[in-house]
């Protein structure tokens, strides 16, 4: 975060966002980024929207709150969502997730 509050009003470079961990790749072009990005949209639409709504809203809940915290929700909304329908059709066999 000390990090970040630095550089807010500074440039960025690539090399160093990924060294900091800013990022998790460097890619070379724009239009590599679009495919890069479009390949990820796919495997995300491919998943549970139920798992895709549950990682994001505990994702944004564990960003203002302790790590035990967000591993007691993570653990209630997966608790909770063992009762949807995904899991009901995918074990059934009428429709197969990937895995996460």
């Amino acid at each position: 975060k000390q990090w970040y509050q630095r550089r807010v009003r500074g440039k960025v470079f690539s090399d160093e966002a990924l060294r900091v961990g800013v990022v998790s790749r460097v890619l070379p072009d724009r239009s590599t980024v679009v495919e890069c990005a479009l390949d990820m949209a796919q495997g995300i639409a491919a998943k549970s929207p139920v798992a895709v709504q549950g990682t994001k809203s505990n994702l944004v809940y564990s960003r203002e709150h302790s790590t035990q915290e967000g591993l007691d929700r993570v653990a209630l909304w997966n608790s909770a969502m063992l009762l949807g329908n995904d899991t009901v059709t995918a074990m059934s066999g009428g429709k197969e997730f990937e895995d996460a």
